[in-house]
């Protein structure tokens, strides 16, 4: 990928003054061709070889340290789930086996993720650490794609703000494959590597691929790494694509991408997948779980599903019935082999003998994505993913561990990503990484030893920030700020969860203490990594598939 991405930069390449070289279907055209000509760079699919433990266990499993299975969706919504009452078509899709999972466990119902965007929220939940600490900021983007999507977003003309593209930016932030979390900083898998426990990464990484930075070099001894993002080939005989022409995205994104793996090797070796990603993924989950059922293992399955583009196996498409419009319906049928995912992973960890001391996390990185032309997703929340509004950030925790966790739990302490790293390491008896700050919060307490006084939980503030985006929650109440457009929003989410009546202007004493929090976090921030290229507006109320109308509310958040 990262040759393609090179190639397409002198492609793309722009005159003096920013003048454009090219129309967008031209853009379009020119990557289809440079990503057609990498195939030959891809080889056939493979069988991993994955590394085998014990065949005979030294000690039954509820003596070891408990396994860890962490599964991540992708731009997963709220409201995409049925565990919340809600589910894709109105409740017509049901995820039973999500259902269960949380069911079994405990369920935090005021659950955020690190960020709006994935990456750095990946980040936060792998180091237990604000981007603030990190310098992690925003989200890799190889450097023809900011350029791309604010030319075709301007060729549409949707009559919304201006999609703002930083040439500089780009020219000077580090290649794709080194834009990445820091080396230096201490993972949650080379934590519980220390601890002994065999680590494994399936799926999505989008933490770095080189130098360092690569899950193999970061405390995975195994990395099965999606080097790249079509589900399968898009003329696959079983595959359903639903392509978004409203969508700048999505339409590089059919352009640019490939169907390729990787195993333990970054982004090069190339080959391809054995079948439907989400599928594939869980097929090799599910071989892990079997090769180290004998020692403690972390198994961190990052799905790519539901991300865009959007494409469903035909048979997963027909099974979720006559559901209008086409791409709702292709969006229901991969939420659908999500589901099944989940199912098949936890149904592998009880055929093996190891659900009872096993502990399975269920998360999103993000909320739904607006640019799918969906409504509904995140229901009944406002806003969307890139937004900091609860419809982008409110995600999903659930924590199964029946030998320490009594099922139908429901918690509702405020809780974040930051707070998983500290949380399976405090489950796993392996102390916190030394000379650094942890931002995170063991949440053991909460889960395992009934009502927690507040004099035991006393953290009551939550930080999020993107560029001139600002968030803090304090308690209840929820402050955003923003330059552009030059806004504040103030929440009380006690009375007001779903953001509906912003008080900012009638509460400037609750603004200004809130306001300090922010400084003061700011004050000890460092610097981003590197800049961000692009800043798209997204509207709060309507997805991408409605037109954008004066008068809607609306923010930016750069990338």
């Amino acid at each position: 990928m990262r040759k393609i991405f090179i190639s397409l930069a002198a492609i793309l390449a722009v005159g003096v003054g920013g003048a454009y070289l090219y129309p967008s279907t031209a853009i379009l055209t020119a990557i289809k061709v440079r990503t057609s000509l990498s195939a030959t760079q891809i080889g056939p699919p493979r069988d991993i070889d994955w590394q085998q433990g014990p065949a005979i266990s030294a000690s039954v499993p509820s003596e070891r340290p408990p396994n860890i299975v962490v599964i991540m969706a992708d731009d997963l919504g709220y409201n995409d789930i049925s565990t919340f009452g809600g589910g894709v078509a109105g409740g017509r899709l049901q995820t039973p086996n999500i259902d269960a999972l949380a069911a079994q466990g405990a369920v935090f119902t005021q659950s955020y993720s690190g960020a709006s965007t994935c990456a750095p929220s990946r980040a936060m939940l792998m180091t237990g650490r604000y981007p603030s600490r990190t310098g992690f900021a925003y989200t890799p983007m190889p450097p023809s794609m900011g350029r791309a999507v604010s030319i075709v977003a301007a060729d549409m003309d949707r009559a919304s703000p201006d999609t703002l593209y930083n040439p500089e930016a780009a020219a000077t932030k580090p290649p794709y494959d080194l834009q990445g979390l820091p080396p230096e900083e201490i993972t949650l898998a080379e934590s519980l590597k220390a601890r002994g426990y065999h680590t494994v990464h399936i799926g999505k990484w989008h933490l770095g691929r080189d130098n360092g930075m690569a899950a193999h070099e970061q405390g995975f001894d195994e990395s099965l790494l999606m080097t790249s993002g079509l589900y399968l080939p898009e003329d696959h005989p079983e595959v359903v694509n639903a392509k978004l022409g409203f969508d700048p995205i999505d339409q590089f994104l059919w352009s640019a991408l490939t169907y390729s793996t990787s195993y333990n090797s970054g982004a090069t070796d190339l080959f391809e997948p054995g079948g439907y990603l989400t599928d594939y993924w869980t097929d090799e989950s599910i071989k892990v779980i079997k090769a180290n059922r004998n020692r403690p293992f972390f198994l961190y399955l990052a799905h790519w599903g539901i991300h865009t583009p959007l494409q469903a196996t035909r048979a997963d498409y027909e099974a979720v019935g006559d559901i209008q419009p086409h791409r709702l319906r292709v969006y229901a049928a991969m939420t659908r082999a999500l589901d099944r995912s989940v199912g098949r992973v936890t149904a592998a960890l009880e055929e093996e003998g190891l659900a009872n001391n096993t502990i399975v996390v269920f998360t999103s990185d993000n909320g739904g994505a607006g640019y799918v032309g969906l409504a509904d997703v995140n229901a009944p929340y406002r806003g969307w993913k890139i937004t900091y509004f609860e419809g982008g950030i409110r995600v999903p925790l659930f924590v199964k561990w029946p030998e320490r966790v009594a099922s139908g739990q429901a918690i509702d302490t405020p809780v974040a990503h930051i707070d998983v790293m500290p949380t399976l390491l405090a489950a796993a008896e392996q102390p916190l990484p030394q000379n650094r700050e942890i931002d995170g919060e063991n949440l053991l307490p909460l889960i395992t030893e009934g009502a927690v006084s507040d004099a035991e939980w006393s953290r009551q503030t939550l930080f999020w920030s993107s560029g001139h985006n600002r968030i803090v929650r304090h308690g209840d109440w929820k402050l955003q700020i923003a330059a552009r457009p030059e806004m504040q929003w103030l929440f009380d989410l006690s009375e007001d969860p779903t953001e509906q009546v912003n008080l900012a202007n009638s509460r400037p004493d609750k603004v200004s203490e809130l306001m300090a929090l922010l400084d003061a976090h700011a004050a000890e921030s460092r610097p981003a990594l590197y800049e961000p290229e692009l800043e798209a507006p997204v509207a709060i109320d309507k997805h991408l598939a409605q037109p954008f109308e004066q008068g809607d509310e609306w923010v930016s958040v750069p990338n």
